[in-house]
């Protein structure tokens, strides 16, 4: 691990939102908020009043009658995100880009040149701001963790070193909502035994967090709170998964709402997995209330798929099984579906028997489906396979519009751009 402050996080601040500041400046030091019926993003004007990503747009204008909707310039977006990390790869070429408006940069080879780490991020601040007109908030530390926090901290477009002989008197003070892997539902659970602060959770028995958060997180975040992170700057990195995800607002939770969203995010997963000529094992749903607790299922099939009717099918069923297992949960919030175990083909899959899968463990023995639709080689088989090709040749030439699933587009509520849906699905 290094023992001194190299690691840089820089993150465009409210960046879908300066970007529509940006381009209409009519609308920059106004409440302004991405999407319509789901907020997509705030600016910080909007967000005094309380306003958030995955908020209805409902409750978003009860909170700031004020607020100014923005359908989004999806283009404009990648555009200058793309423009934002090259910023950053003219310094270091460690750089690793962990979404489209944030990444990490270890620039301790590279201080002969551009000066010392608080030099080159100050750098980096303005030629963001002087070449693309954003601000960005930068922080630096000893370790990625740590650099993250010091991001967070430092905005809106600010700057925030940590030295080394001083990162727990930073760290601990800070709201535990700030380390990654704190969520509102991990927020809640420990503000329930008095934990509110990075060093409160710092200083908790291990057997009390485990038996809170369970013992993978438990033993992660107690790590993180003492700055316990030997992770490296990774240029490439290979997915190990494959998702997408859905903010509903408030939905019912019936299947007239999330079938049509499972379809949907499933032809996203299953469409990428197979421009990659991958597949993979395990397919995952998770389902969010309204009061944002979270319920996953999963399932590990004997061979990888990614055919988007079978992944759509599989997913539709989990989700019926937690909401059978939850009956009183009357309202979504969020559906998401991940593939992961993935593995790398070079012939056509086709659908597979889910026969002796284990699926009665899960409550999915009863899938009310013909275990024709999924043997390999037989005729319905083969027509779903040559299905999803030629869906996908057609968009590769003509975009993504240009073709569907009639399954997927009938009675599908696109309040989230699908434009926005790609960028933030990660590259295989």
């Amino acid at each position: 691990m290094e023992t001194t402050s190299t690691i840089l996080h820089a993150d465009l601040d409210a960046f879908y939102a300066s970007v529509e500041q940006l381009l209409d400046p009519s609308l920059r030091g106004k409440p302004i908020a991405v999407g319509g019926g789901v907020v997509l993003a705030a600016s910080y004007e909007a967000k005094a009043f309380g306003i958030r990503g995955g908020m209805p747009g409902r409750r978003a204008r009860e909170l700031c009658p004020q607020l100014i909707f923005v359908g989004g310039h999806f283009k404009d977006y990648q555009r200058l995100g793309d423009a934002a990390i090259k910023v950053l790869n003219d310094f270091t070429p460690l750089v690793e880009r962990i979404s489209i408006d944030e990444a990490f940069a270890d620039v301790a080879g590279c201080t002969h040149l551009f000066g010392a780490p608080a030099e080159i991020a100050t750098a980096i601040r303005r030629r963001v701001r002087a070449e693309l007109g954003l601000p960005i908030s930068v922080g630096v530390a000893r370790t990625k963790h740590l650099a993250k926090i010091a991001s967070q901290v430092a905005k809106p477009d600010g700057l925030v070193i940590v030295d080394p002989d001083t990162e727990l008197d930073f760290l601990h003070p800070l709201p535990v909502e700030l380390m990654w892997g704190v969520g509102p539902v991990s927020r809640a659970r420990l503000a329930e035994i008095g934990v509110l602060t990075i060093g409160q959770l710092a200083n908790t028995p291990g057997w009390s967090l485990e038996r809170l958060l369970g013992p993978a997180a438990s033993e992660k975040l107690g790590a993180l709170a003492w700055n316990r992170d030997p992770r490296q700057i990774k240029t490439h990195r290979r997915a190990r998964s494959a998702g997408a995800q859905s903010a509903l607002g408030r939905k019912p939770a019936q299947e007239r709402v999330f079938i049509p969203t499972l379809r949907h995010l499933a032809d996203r997963v299953a469409s990428r997995l197979r421009a990659k000529s991958r597949s993979g094992r395990t397919v995952t749903v998770r389902v969010r209330f309204a009061d944002l607790r979270a319920v996953t299922r999963s399932i590990t099939l004997d061979a990888p798929v990614s055919s988007t009717a079978i992944l759509a099918e599989i997913a539709e069923q989990l989700v019926r099984t937690v909401l059978a297992q939850h009956p009183d949960e009357k309202t979504i919030s969020l559906l998401a579906i991940s593939v992961s175990q993935l593995e790398t083909h070079s012939d056509v899959q086709l659908e597979l028997p889910l026969e002796d899968l284990g699926l009665e463990d899960l409550g999915l023995e009863d899938f009310g489906l013909e275990a024709e639709k999924r043997r390999p080689g037989t005729k319905r088989a083969m027509a779903r396979g040559m299905a999803d090709r030629a869906i996908d040749a057609i968009r590769d030439r003509f975009g993504w519009e240009a073709v569907g699933y009639g399954s997927v587009a009938l009675g599908l509520s696109r309040s989230v751009p699908d434009a926005f849906r790609e960028l933030a699905e990660k590259e295989l």
